[in-house]
This record gives structure tokens, C-alpha cells and sequence, in this order.
């Protein structure tokens, strides 16, 4: 027996000549609760991506990735909407041209003294076709973003997803 949990995204919506506009992406995780039936399908799964969407119209196999900015500097100050822009444009849009979601979010963790820190961050939400060399690509983010605000990490969770338009 296992259980399949799901889970629905939708970005802001756009309001572009009168027409609204949003984008559904649907993902799913699979639990540790499974036969071993059921770990030879998650299997063929992994290998096998487009097996996730067929049972879904139109849908493709997608890798997503999430990459969490946290705004707080080291100063006190944060990485403004200006900042962060300038980083999307130089960064992020010329790897990943084909677009992107952004969410602003306010996250919690744990420092290396124990304290808990709280602040504002930025939430990137990346789709790409699964197989490609994106790997390199979404590293070279995370550096340059720890590198120019002078951060610990950017945090990094990364699954297969079904993504139709």
C-alpha cells in the first residue's frame, strides 16, 4: 500500500491585455510507506521519467528545482527588490531563458550558533526538461548569489515534476 500526496502550485496570475492568465503545475511525492512492488515501479519511475505523466494529458516530465534566497545580509541590511532583480537579470535569465517563477516568502533556520534566524527570502522555482546539463547551470547561481550578499547557502530541493501548458 502506498500513499501518493499532491500537491498544486499556481503562480500569481497576470492580468496582460484584458486576459487573465495562470499557470498549474501539479507534483507529487510518493511516501516511504510501499511494497516491494511498489519500490520496483518507483524504480522504473526514475529511469523511465515519463511514466509520471501518463495519466495526465499533455503533460511532460520536468525537472523542478527550488532555490531559496534568504534577503538578510550579514550587516543587518537586506538585499532589496532592486538588487535582486539586477542578480535575476545578470544570473538567472541568461541561463534559464525559457522562464521561471519567483515567490517572496518570509523562512526560518537554524545558524551555526543555534539561534534562530528569521527572514524575508525569495523563493526560485525552475523547470526544465529532464536530461539536461542544467546541474553546472543552477550551481553557478547559488554561488554567485552567497558570493555577491554574502550568504551561508541558498538552500536547494530539487524532484521530478508533471508540468502542461
Amino acid at each position: 500500500m502506498r500513499k501518493i500526496e499532491w500537491s498544486n502550485y499556481i503562480t500569481q496570475s497576470l492580468i496582460c491585455a484584458g486576459l487573465l492568465t495562470t499557470i498549474g503545475i501539479s507534483t507529487f511525492s510518493v511516501s516511504q510507506n510501499y511494497s516491494s512492488t511498489d519500490e520496483i515501479e518507483q524504480r522504473s519511475i526514475a529511469k523511465n521519467p515519463q511514466q509520471l505523466c501518463s495519466n495526465i494529458p499533455a503533460g511532460k516530465s520536468v525537472a523542478r528545482t527550488e532555490l531559496f534566497f534568504g534577503l538578510r545580509k550579514p550587516n543587518g541590511t537586506e538585499v532589496n527588490s532592486t538588487e535582486f532583480q539586477r542578480f535575476l537579470d545578470r544570473e538567472v535569465t541568461p541561463r534559464f531563458p525559457d522562464g521561471f517563477t519567483l515567490l517572496t516568502g518570509n523562512g526560518q533556520f537554524k545558524n551555526a550558533r543555534g539561534a534562530v534566524i528569521k527572514e524575508r527570502s525569495n523563493l526560485l522555482i525552475l523547470l526544465y526538461p529532464v536530461g539536461t546539463n542544467s546541474n553546472q547551470q543552477i550551481e553557478q547561481i547559488r554561488t554567485a548569489y552567497t558570493t555577491a550578499f554574502q550568504q551561508q547557502s541558498v538552500l536547494r530541493a530539487d524532484n521530478l515534476s508533471c508540468a502542461t501548458f
